[in-house]
This record gives structure tokens, sequence and C-alpha cells, in this order.
């Protein structure tokens, strides 16, 4: 079979089986970075204190390679709940980062014509994980100021009755807290679980964590990503335990593996390098803000993250023009209507700053 015959053959093939939703999408693609200065992907900037990279270069060569992991992570679940004090009476669920969890929870809710309920944009992984699940999505537009149009939300609720609402708190990419009162509301109304993404509760200082005994179709989701640890990729979820449980039973035997497991005990030994970590990314982020603001043309949207939302006239130019500047930041220009010209750029450090703020003053200028 010469190689045209042999291509027309894998292309009729796949047309055959593979389901039609999957073939319309996109891989979710990660921008090489490679010499860049990074600010597109919301991690810390920062690396680990020395003492920190000590002890986690000790635990790391204690592991056992040749042995499968925990398949509970017992010791990392109680890392986690030791440090960021989760009560012994909340369900704990490790995952491959949040986006295995995002997965996982769409998978278990995922009934014959059951319903995603989303407001739009948000995370772009919520809706491709229904559609991997099967579940149906129904988006709800967020506001021109991107807080949440609460009437409409509510009308979606009483229309759908969606088995599962994703809110982030705060959302990505747009960076802005949802009003509590109005996630609060969604809460009450929907009848199906409520998954409140809290990705950046470091940033935000904000959380429902408190509230899990409060509200029993509530479940909040995290991930260390954002705070120093995005290479070991954990997630956790929090929620009553019956749903924990119903959720461990579609996961996958030793989802977290024994490296990141270990590494989590070492990184959560003490949290304090983290608070420090995260506080000054959010000084950062004032003052980043403020500057980018200035600058001729510039709309800066509030945030409680760590990136900064901006409108800015001709983005796809600018993203370029940064680009050629070994400048790397998100171009979601294109993405859904009301980010049309925004650009979502993560908070570096004092030095990333500057440089970025020197070539994005010269590129407006032009």
């Amino acid at each position: 079979m010469n190689d045209s015959a042999r291509a027309t053959a894998i292309a009729s093939l796949i047309a055959a089986v593979v389901r039609p939703e999957v073939r319309a999408l996109s891989a979710y693609a990660v921008a090489h970075a490679q010499g860049m200065i990074k600010l597109d992907a919301m991690e810390n900037p920062y690396p680990l204190p020395a003492a920190v990279a000590a002890r986690l270069a000790g635990a790391l060569s204690r592991v056992p390679i040749n042995r499968y992991p925990d398949g509970a992570g017992e010791n990392a679940r109680r890392s986690l709940r030791r440090a960021l004090a989760i009560p012994e009476a909340h369900g704990l669920l490790l995952g491959n980062g949040s986006d295995e969890l995002i997965q996982l929870i769409a998978s278990t809710l995922a009934r014959p014509g059951a319903t995603l309920l989303i407001p739009e944009p948000s995370f772009v992984m919520y809706r491709a994980s229904a559609l991997n699940a099967g579940l149906r999505v129904a988006g709800v537009a967020l506001k021109p100021d991107f807080s949440l149009d609460i009437q409409a939300m509510l009308e979606a609720i009483e229309r759908e009755r969606p088995a599962l609402t994703f809110l982030a708190y705060p959302n990505n990419p747009t960076g802005n807290l949802f009003a509590e009162t109005e996630v609060e509301r969604i809460l009450r109304a929907a009848p199906g679980l409520v998954v409140v993404d809290e990705a950046y509760h470091a940033f935000a200082e904000a959380s429902f964590l408190p509230r899990i005994e409060e509200f029993p179709n509530l479940l909040v989701l995290r991930t260390l990503s954002k705070v120093g640890m995005a290479g070991i990729r954990l997630g956790y979820a929090v929620a009553a335990p019956e749903w924990i449980a119903e959720l461990n039973k579609l996961r996958a035997p030793y989802n977290v593996n024994a490296l990141t497991q270990a590494a989590a005990g070492a990184l959560l030994a003490d949290t304090g390098w983290i608070a420090e970590q995260a506080a000054a990314i959010r000084a950062e982020r004032a003052r980043l803000e403020a500057a980018i603001e200035r600058l001729p043309g510039v709309r800066v949207y509030p945030t409680r993250t760590n990136f900064v939302l901006a409108r800015i006239g001709n983005a796809g130019g600018i993203f370029e023009g940064l680009l050629a500047k070994r400048i790397l930041v998100k171009n979601l220009d294109g993405w859904h209507p009301l980010l049309a010209g925004c650009l979502r750029i993560t908070v570096g450090t004092p030095e990333e700053n500057d440089i970025l703020l020197a070539a994005l003053a010269e590129l407006t200028a032009q």
C-alpha cells in the first residue's frame, strides 16, 4: 500500500469509528517556551526555597520506584489536611492535577440526557470534559464586565435541571471573583452537584471550603499548580464523604504517582514559603495592573488571580510583538466574543514584569 492509499484508509477508518464531536475538537495546545519569559500559563514564577528543595530531594530519593504507589494516597492526603486545614469530616480525593478530577466528575454524572451548566467564557476543560463524557453542555454568557448574569443562570437551572454545574472561583480566563451571594443562590437552586473550582484560592483570599457542610451539593476543587508545584500535577476535591465515595469508584488505580505523593508531603511540611510567594505575587499583580492600565488604549479588568486580563487594540499584533521579544503571554482574541482583543498575562517576577512592561510600552506606542 503506497503512502496516499494508506493515508486515505486511515482517514476513512477514523471517520467511521471516532466520535464526530471528538473529530470536531482541537487538541489542547501547549506553547513551546524554551528561552522565553513565560507568562502564559499562570505558574508561580519563583523557585523553591533552598531548604524546601533540599527536603524535597531527600523525600524523592527514598521513594521505592520499583513499587506501585499507595493507591489511596494516604500520606499525601494527610499532608493536605494538615497543611490546608481540611477537616477530617470532609471527603478528600486526589487527582493527577485538577484536570483529571474535572473529567472524573463529568464521567460520574454523565447519565443519559444529563446536562452540564457553565457560565462562559470559563475554563475550557469544563466543556471538553463534558463532551468526552457525553454530557450535554448549556452555556450562559457572562455580562460584559465578566460578572455572572445571575438571572440568566437561575433561569437556565430551572430550564435545564443540570446534573452538574461548574463555577471557577475566581474565573479563568477573566480573573474576577464572582459575587459570593450569587454563588450561594446557584448552590441553593441547582438540583445537582455544583463544583466551585478554587484553583486560584491562594490569590483570591476567598473560599467556599468552610461551607461544605452547609451545602450538600457543593464540591470544592483545588490544585497545587498555581502555588509553586505545577510540576508535580496534584489536584484535590473536597466534598461530603458520600460524593467522594461515588467519584472514587471511577478513579483509576494509582492515578497519583509515588514521586508526586512523596513530593506533596515534603513540600507541604511547612506552608510559610507558599504564603510568602503568594503575597509577593499579589503585590506584583497590583503593580502590573496599575502599569498596564496606564498604557494608551488598554483596559485592565479586576483580577483576584495570579494573572491580569487586558483588552488592547491590535491584540494579535501585540502578542506577536511580545513573542518576537521572547515574551510569551496568552492571546485570547477569538476564544469567545466577550474576549475580543484580550491578552492574559501571568504575573512574573519583578524582573520579568519590568521587561514585559517595557516591551508593552514600546509596542503600544507604535
